[in-house]
């Protein structure tokens, strides 16, 4: 199938100017579609390799278990950073989702985040006043409530950046991914602004830290998301083979019965993990009611490809990024994409 480029590919663009004078662009990179499409757009809008970073949040952390995010990502993300030349680091809240999840009386955990020598940086969980969770984030635009995303990425992402020095004294440009024609509240996000880490005008020079947030495919239509991926002929992260519409999380608090359903036919026994803790809590994600056992319960599972279930499950990516084969949308393409409001 032939997808036409849409025309936001270049009106939304900053000019090659404007780009050029960023000493470091950062990608927010989650391994999603939106994600692939954020890096393949610098690269055609000429933006040096060796300018890019990707950075990549591990939800889960890396003291246990994979709980909520596809098992796979981390590896696809290394895979497709090799594929077009870029650097990857990885950062992540200690204990991930399922820590903070379960904090009783403690502080945030620590965050850490890899450097470029290789060595791991560590910053908070020192101070901060004590809170108890005990319950799943909420269905809520709500940042205050729906911590997954402000604890275990955006927050993480900051982190990162304010504690590395390499960052004092620089221009740089941090992207990621949203998208208007996902939510109503992601269409009032800004398509360019001062980032949450940004220091410009501190009043020591030695403490500056000039950093810009740009959303380069927020006017871009998932049509367009998929032309890009078929202009590079770039094989998508395996759950969109598997059926689904957003890669996210596996278990994501947003998904609907189907997805629910799906995610529980792909791994039945991390769902009742999930369900456990539902259940266990005594607060349900939905909050009108329905558990997650009978939101899944009212779901159709989706058409799920033998092969493409097992790539999902794998902690190890065996695909290619550019594969020498005719490119062709994959099966979520185009699917349900229930996702953050």
């Amino acid at each position: 199938m032939v997808l036409s480029a849409g025309l936001t590919a270049v009106t939304d663009a900053l000019n090659a100017a404007a780009l050029s004078t960023y000493d470091k662009v950062i990608v927010a990179y989650s391994g999603g579609k939106d994600s692939n499409a954020c890096v393949l757009h610098l690269l055609e809008c000429g933006v040096p390799r060796e300018k890019i970073e990707l950075w990549h949040h591990e939800i889960d952390g890396r003291e246990g278990s994979t709980l909520m995010d596809w098992p796979v990502t981390p590896a696809y993300c290394r895979a497709f950073a090799a594929a077009v030349g870029v650097p990857i680091y990885f950062s992540w809240l200690e204990g991930g989702f399922e820590r903070e999840m379960t904090k009783c009386d403690e502080r945030k955990a620590p965050t850490h985040w890899e450097n470029l020598d290789g060595t791991i940086g560590t910053a908070g969980g020192k101070r901060g006043k004590l809170s108890t969770r005990w319950k799943f984030p909420q269905k809520s635009a709500d940042l205050s409530v729906r911590w997954c995303s402000s604890y275990l990425k955006i927050d993480v992402c900051a982190t990162a950046l304010r504690n590395q020095p390499r960052f004092r004294g620089i221009k740089t440009l941090m992207v990621t991914g949203e998208r208007a024609q996902e939510s109503a509240g992601r269409a009032k996000y800004k398509k360019f602004e001062p980032d949450k880490a940004d220091n410009r005008n501190a009043k020591r020079d030695s403490s500056r830290r000039h950093v810009d947030h740009w959303r380069p495919i927020h006017s871009w239509l998932e049509e367009e998301v998929w032309a890009i991926h078929q202009r590079w002929g770039v094989n998508p992260h395996p759950a969109y083979h598997a059926g689904f519409a957003r890669t996210s999380c596996q278990f994501c608090i947003f998904a609907n019965p189907n997805q629910w359903a799906s995610a529980r036919a792909v791994s039945p026994e991390r769902f009742q993990t999930v369900v456990n803790y539902e259940e266990f809590f005594g607060v349900t994600i939905d909050r009108k009611g329905r558990s997650l056992r009978m939101i899944a319960d009212a779901g159709t599972p989706y058409t799920l490809d033998p092969e493409a279930l097992a790539a999902c499950r794998d902690h190890d990516y065996h695909g290619t990024i550019f594969p020498e084969t005719e490119w062709a949308l994959p099966l979520g393409a185009f699917g349900e994409s229930d996702g953050p409001v």
